[in-house]
């Protein structure tokens, strides 16, 4: 919850500004007087955790009990001012719904949770038809419809240091999760790929080359699972899951599970340090992982060069496909003391990615950044987020395009690399209202040289209902 130095900060600022423009042009020979403080009531609805508050006191009994539902309104409104494909502007919207049920409340089933969400999308396709870029520049540049996001058991045992969860879940939820800088509950980037890397998106189909059975489980689409993680000590945990390796992706939900489809494996070892009760150091995390699809991929120069005739086509597709990862977060600078809830300072982040070629469209992935909190006095829970990131391309699909070209000479404009720099400002209005202004340089969008560099600002709005 933001603390009422907030909010008086805030209206403090509001009453002197007014102040100021009211005796512009009157001689004075005092001060203008200190205004009062905010009503309790006024302040009690900037600072409570949700717009419609408890419901006079209902949502907090039902919490009590076991039962706990939120729903998060996103509004995005970017645009391209110059450069990529062309300059548009789009708006996009989003509706979080949420449920927790935890079953020891209700029925003393001591360590077991049920965890439901659906979604809500609407708008254009603003990386299609504006910019052509494989990171996206909205976070809420997605399929519209709705859908069941996720609806899973999860259970906790042996003093909770194992923990074991089955249903429907997105692996962007459990595997290379920031902890720091970028998360759901704390969005401080607006582009895609410091959500979820761009590199773990090779599981989709490539443009052009013909179709699998294959995709990514990641929000807004989850797909059934089975995950166990193991605490091994306060500070290390290894974990690893199971899911359907062909989520749906239509609108609403369904299920089609056949041994066509595959599955995709995810495995990760975490180590985070000074995060216990007690530490005194700065906290940090770093976490080591991969994956594994189970799928048959096609041979990007085969299938390339099977459609100008230098190659035997998608004959021989390859067993599987697979990538690695490392995260790194690291707080560097602390404001105040551990007690601080809103954690002020500055935090660093590295990740890089890494898959075959030959079967990928993007192979290398490095990106990082600065994330600092309270930058501003008074302003504690504000964010300032400095980020850039860069995507290199498949070298098999570079080799196959010079090839294409010798036979049909400008067939293609030779793929080289995707990078993005964004830097973005997280104004917190309320406890349950911001407001987040971003602006982004897209530097070869879709993978080379063929789309102008293109300069994007986008402003997102959340509110917690």
């Amino acid at each position: 919850m933001i603390r009422p130095c907030f909010f008086h900060s805030t209206l403090n600022s509001l009453f002197l500004v007014a102040a100021t423009f009211a005796s512009a042009g009157t001689p004075t020979q005092t001060p203008p007087p200190t205004p009062a403080p905010p009503s309790s009531g006024i302040e009690a609805f900037f600072t409570q955790d949700y717009l419609l508050g408890t419901w006079g006191g209902k949502r907090t009994a039902l919490k009590e009990q076991g039962i706990d539902m939120e729903a998060i309104y996103f509004g995005s409104l970017p645009t391209n001012f110059a450069g990529g494909i062309s300059e548009e502007t789009a708006y996009q919207q989003g509706l979080l719904m949420i449920l927790d049920l935890d079953l020891d409340k209700l029925i003393s089933w001591k360590g077991a949770q049920i965890h439901a969400g659906g979604v809500w999308l609407d708008g254009d396709p603003f990386s299609e038809i504006a910019v052509g870029d494989f990171n996206k520049s909205s976070l809420l540049d997605l399929p519209q419809g709705w859908r069941l996001w996720e609806l899973y058991f999860q259970q906790k045992l042996l003093d909770d240091r194992l923990t074991i969860k089955l249903g429907q879940m997105a692996v962007d939820r459990d595997f290379i999760v920031p902890e720091f800088y970028n998360s759901l509950s704390s969005i401080n980037f607006l582009n895609q790929t410091f959500f979820f890397p761009t590199l773990a998106f090779n599981l989709y189909d490539i443009p052009g080359l013909p179709t699998g059975s294959h995709s990514l489980p990641s929000t807004p689409y989850g797909s059934l699972g089975a995950l166990v993680k193991w605490q091994a000590t306060p500070r290390v945990y290894v974990q690893a899951a199971v899911y359907d390796g062909y989520p749906d992706q239509k609108d609403g939900t369904s299920y089609d599970l056949t041994k066509d489809q595959g599955a995709l494996i995810y495995s990760e070892i975490g180590y985070r340090h000074n995060m216990e009760e007690g530490d005194a150091g700065l906290p940090g995390s770093y976490k080591l992982g991969g994956f594994y699809h189970t799928d048959e991929f096609y041979d990007v120069y085969d299938a390339i060069g099977g459609l100008f005739g230098f190659a035997k086509g998608t004959q021989s597709p390859h067993e599987g496909n697979y990538g690695a990862y490392f995260l790194a977060e690291q707080m560097l600078r602390r404001e105040t003391d551990k007690s601080d809830p809103a954690q002020q300072g500055l935090t660093g982040f590295f990740r890089l990615t890494a898959a075959p070629s030959d079967r990928n469209l993007t192979e290398f992935g490095v990106d990082g950044g600065f994330v600092f909190k309270g930058l501003i006095p008074g302003r504690d829970w504000d964010t300032l987020g400095f980020g850039a990131s860069y995507l290199k391309m498949s070298d098999d699909i570079k080799r196959a395009q010079r090839a294409a070209n010798r036979v049909l000479p400008g067939a293609f404009v030779v793929s080289d690399y995707e990078a993005v720099i964004e830097l973005n400002y997280k104004l917190q209005v309320a406890a349950w209202w911001t407001l987040q202004p971003s602006l982004q340089y897209a530097i070869h969008p879709g993978g080379s040289s063929a789309i102008d560099n293109a300069w994007i600002f986008a402003v997102q709005t959340t509110v917690r209902f």
